[in-house]
């Protein structure tokens, strides 16, 4: 049996990268999953975000697993589209146990060059998209009255300081207080609220032209080789950047019994980056 069987979880940002690979994970433990990701581009944005066909390989994998999935498009700006996505899932597969708050985006900018856009919209994505998803979810892991467990995807960002990236930093650290008052709000419905801290990590919104010159500004076109040499010295242990699977296994441990006093904490996954 497996270390979620019977278990359902709602992931944000699942049509690919960590979203996708916490989706299926979770589903070879044995929970059912309700999936949501925007599966359309966001401004600000520099690199190709998902697609619907993206999101419906998810719903693949998954179902390979013989697991169910209900997946829907839904932008976490917009509290109305979330609340349908999760009450149709709920409403479908009868129950809510998990929620994955992992959607997010990057861009980069200095913080006096920076466009009001290129802020809001960050903000509104990635600190208040976090809020709404909980707002949106939480109430069925309550209702549900056998407790649960809410993590939520920050950042490195959130606890050391980088160039260029203000925005991001302050979204991610402003996950830090949500989660915060989130576990002590939810506490006493047995609800525990978490958040992961990875360093690098090698998906679309990073394996890409515009984070690789993030990185090395002093090449004209640098590729993913020039990215890895410069990353890799940003960590104590020898890799440029981590796996989805190094997030994924965080975040098991957190939601699966293994984590059931686990609450209010800071989990960095960072290679030894924050040394």
């Amino acid at each position: 049996m497996g270390l979620l069987e019977g278990k359902v979880a709602f992931i944000t940002g699942a049509a690919r990268g960590q979203g996708r690979n916490h989706a299926v994970r979770m589903a070879s433990e044995g929970a059912d999953i309700i999936a949501v990701d925007v599966c359309a581009p966001v401004e600000t944005v520099a690199y190709d975000t998902a697609t619907e066909a993206d999101l419906a390989e998810t719903v693949r994998q998954v179902e390979a697993l013989d697991r169910r999935i209900v997946a829907s498009t839904a932008d976490i700006r917009d509290l109305a589209a979330l609340r349908s996505a999760v009450d149709a899932g709920v409403a479908e597969l009868g129950r809510l146990d998990i929620v994955l708050v992992n959607a997010g985006i990057f861009s980069s900018s200095r913080l006096l060059e920076m466009e009001d856009d290129t802020w809001s919209t960050m903000i509104d994505v990635n600190l208040s998209g976090a809020w709404r998803t909980i707002r949106a979810a939480a109430p069925h892991v309550v209702a549900g009255g056998r407790g649960g467990s809410i993590v939520i995807t920050s950042s490195l960002a959130a606890l050391t300081a980088n160039e260029n990236m203000a925005h991001y930093s302050a979204a991610k650290a402003g996950l830090v207080g949500l989660m915060k008052v989130a576990a002590k709000e939810l506490a006493a419905d047995r609800i525990r609220v978490n958040s992961v801290h990875p360093t690098t990590v090698a998906t679309d919104m990073i394996l890409n032209d515009a984070f690789y010159q993030l990185f090395r500004p002093d090449l004209e076109k640098p590729t993913r080789e020039d990215f890895e040499e410069a990353g890799v010295t940003l960590n104590a242990l020898p890799v440029a950047a981590i796996e989805s699977d190094d997030v994924t296994e965080a975040i098991v441990y957190l939601v699966a019994d293994s984590g059931r006093y686990v609450t209010g904490t800071t989990l960095v996954v960072d290679a030894g980056a924050s040394l």
